[in-house]
């Protein structure tokens, strides 16, 4: 991907709609050269993750999970990660998976003891199940997007290194479909049916 001050802007425009609440994906740019799959802000802490498909429909696609942070008066890349993309698979309830991470910006500030006490920005891409409402990642609420994926982005303290918050399924009437923790490799509705195929 391309960085400098259009690949700044740009991210800042992604970031701009996401908090108006509009459409992440800018009009002018075609889907077919980069699609902005998921981006999600979160405000009160000041950092946000964007998904990106560059070339989505050709066989070198390459997916990509920048991370931004608050910073200076404005928001700032921190870090990205590419990949060739996962498997669409088909998702029960929920899951999570890849992510990326990143130490925070502001580990400037308090030199020399910055790299032990800035925090970690992360995120993580999570599907959903066509019964999923809405997730709750940490306490943040997210509604259930249309393409039944999304990015979620958090802060947590440098000795945790990134450990992702509980993320939480629940359905059109509220009540808990699913869960995965911190440490879990799937959640709570694969576990329970997997225990009933045995």
């Amino acid at each position: 991907m391309r960085t400098g001050l259009r690949w700044e802007s740009f991210l800042r425009g992604v970031v701009t709609r996401v908090l108006a609440g509009d459409e992440p994906q800018p009009r002018w740019m075609p889907r077919r050269v980069l699609t902005v799959v998921s981006a999600d802000v979160d405000d009160n802490a000041g950092v946000g993750a964007i998904w990106l498909e560059w070339r989505p429909k050709s066989p070198r696609m390459r997916e990509h999970l920048v991370l931004l942070e608050w910073y200076g008066e404005r928001w700032r890349s921190v870090g990205c990660g590419s990949g060739s993309g996962d498997d669409p698979v088909d998702v029960d309830v929920l899951d999570v998976c890849n992510g990326a991470g990143a130490l925070s910006l502001t580990r400037g500030r308090d030199l020399p003891h910055s790299l032990t006490t800035a925090p970690w920005i992360s995120c993580a891409k999570v599907r959903l199940g066509r019964d999923v409402d809405h997730v709750l990642i940490g306490d943040r609420r997210i509604d259930a997007p249309e393409r039944r994926t999304l990015i979620a982005a958090w802060t947590s303290p440098r000795r945790s290194h990134g450990l992702r918050p509980v993320i939480v399924a629940l359905g059109r009437d509220g009540a808990e479909l699913s869960r995965i923790g911190p440490h879990d490799s799937l959640d709570t509705h694969t576990w329970a049916r997997l225990r009933e195929e045995q």
